[in-house]
């Protein structure tokens, strides 16, 4: 698992934890689905989280 940076956003920490868990949970995915006035970046960060998702990469759990 990579460290955070020290300039991580908590959304960019949410999304590292994920990715290296491979593992989200329903609320991961109400809280990211809910966010409003994200960047490119941010929009970037989910885009990715959500492509795993479909593609079965990542694990939902309870």
């Amino acid at each position: 698992m990579n460290a955070p940076t020290l300039t991580a956003t908590p959304l960019e920490e949410i999304v590292e934890r994920i990715l290296a868990t491979r593992q989200i949970t329903r609320v991961d995915q109400h809280s990211l689905l809910t966010l409003s006035n994200l960047n490119a970046k941010e929009k970037l960060l989910i885009n990715r989280l959500f492509d795993r998702l479909r593609s079965g990469l990542l694990k939902v759990v309870d």
